[in-house]
């Protein structure tokens, strides 16, 4: 009990940090907050009313002593010797505590905004077949409408990256 508490203050915390975040861009008014899970891709896409793939999937690795955060496609799959070839490290995802502390969000709801000094975001090229994508907004229970310019402008990337593969059959 005391834990699930826990928890709800934490994605409290985290998707108020967000929405101060993104009001500083304008988009704090986007913020989507459910009821309902969003804490993976298929969830996401279906509270949000989307394709999976339009849903912007956060993911956290540990390269070296830094921590990189790749935000991708829901229906991406990191593609290892790309990742490698780009990063110098074998990719490495941090642990659900890791991504609290070293990211500043809870699993099923790390984004690109409001994270922690340090925190290096990429954002991948599968994302560029929408017009629009929804990452988390610092909870599993929230999302957010982003173009993909305005995405990489509210997160503060540091570049396009392509580290990704998408299935054949893709959308």
């Amino acid at each position: 009990m005391a834990k699930c508490i826990q928890k709800e203050r934490a994605d409290r915390m985290s998707v108020q940090a967000v929405r101060e975040y993104l009001d500083g861009f304008g988009f704090a008014d986007r913020i989507m907050e459910f009821n309902e899970s969003t804490a993976t891709v298929e969830l996401a896409a279906a509270v949000v009313g989307v394709i999976p793939a339009r849903i912007a999937k956060t993911l956290s690795f540990k390269v070296a002593e830094s921590v990189i955060l790749v935000v991708a496609a829901g229906d991406a799959k990191i593609d290892n010797r790309k990742y490698k070839d780009k990063f110098g490290a074998k990719a490495k995802m941090l642990t659900a505590q890791e991504a609290i502390d070293l990211v500043g969000h809870p699993v099923g709801g790390v984004c690109p905004f409001a994270v922690n000094e340090g925190v290096t975001v990429y954002l991948d090229e599968s994302l560029k077949r929408f017009e629009s994508v929804f990452p988390a907004a610092g909870s599993a229970g929230s999302a957010v409408r982003l173009s993909c310019e305005e995405l990489f402008e509210s997160s503060q990337a540091a570049e396009w990256v392509d580290v990704c593969k998408i299935p054949e059959d893709a959308e």
